[in-house]
């Protein structure tokens, strides 16, 4: 078990009680609709969201067929999107140029994976890699094609466990700038401060180069500059986010912009990717929310 700092303490308590408020949420989305996280141009709710905690969202459901039982890097994960007839899916509107996202994490957000399974007949497939054992989650995010929201995906979690010894690695605390590969750094200008729960928030951050230098432009990722999935570290909720500089758009100090709206305190790790000349790097951040 991960030892986790005296904020994270603190906000444990707060956790379990919107654990419990998640469970009625689940209920209650099928009428709502909403989510907490949006993008720029979007009005913002407080109102119940998809988040990835439950199999079930507006009459859809995850139906695993193959799940990881063991280590490797290319484990194979299948299953079915059934919609509320009650069979498969196999069409959703393109989100981010891809009908469907597909994430995995541990729950000490190690091993995270940003992929987009194929569909074979009516079954997504991908190959996943697992370096260790551990409880992870994964989850499925798509636009049904009957949807006039497209602001608001469904977003789907399964959860699953790799057997074995685990060496857990403790969540790194809130810093402000973050490692992307290959002498790429990424620089949160408000440096590790800490941001208010359910109140509209921009995140910022800075693009750096080997140089030290902020980059000026990147190249597209999935339709835009960049992409940013967000766990509660506690819930192991997911959010998805897109910056807010169209492209084309010149980088003011490197930066991408994200808004958000975070409607549970804790902790939060934060993966943001960029492609720079045809490479994708991926630096993280911790966030906490109070």
């Amino acid at each position: 078990m991960r030892k986790l700092h005296w904020a994270s303490w603190a906000a444990l308590g707060a956790a379990v009680l919107v654990a419990v408020v998640a469970i009625v949420f689940v209920v209650m989305r099928s009428s709502t609709g909403t989510s907490p996280h949006q993008n720029m141009g979007s009005p913002m709710t407080l109102a119940a969201h998809s988040d990835g905690l439950s199999d079930f969202e507006n009459g859809f459901r995850f139906e695993p067929v193959t799940l990881p039982t063991t280590r490797g890097d290319a484990v194979p994960v299948a299953f079915r999107i059934l919609g509320p007839s009650g069979k498969p899916e196999t069409q959703f509107q393109l989100n981010a140029t891809k009908q469907l996202h597909f994430f995995v994490v541990r729950d000490d957000m190690q091993g995270y994976q940003h992929l987009h399974p194929e569909l074979v007949g009516d079954t997504w497939k991908v190959a996943v890699a697992i370096a260790d054992g551990g409880a992870y989650r994964m989850f499925a995010e798509f636009i049904p094609m009957n949807t006039t929201d497209t602001t608001h995906p469904v977003v789907l979690g399964l959860p699953f466990a790799i057997a074995g010894d685990t060496a857990t690695v403790e969540i790194p605390a809130p810093a402000a700038e973050a490692d992307a590969g290959s002498g790429y750094r990424i620089v949160r200008p408000e440096g590790a401060a800490t941001v208010a729960v359910r109140q509209p928030t921009i995140l910022r951050f800075s693009l750096r180069g080997p140089d030290g230098k902020p980059l000026d432009t990147v190249d597209p990722h999935l339709g835009a500059y960049g992409h940013m999935t967000g766990f509660h570290t506690a819930l192991l909720s997911a959010t998805h986010l897109h910056p807010r500089e169209p492209l084309g758009a010149p980088l003011i100090n490197g930066e991408l912009t994200f808004q958000a709206l975070f409607g549970e305190r804790g902790e939060y790790r934060l993966f943001l990717e960029f492609n720079r000349d045809g490479q994708v790097h991926r630096g993280a951040f911790t966030v906490f929310v109070s």
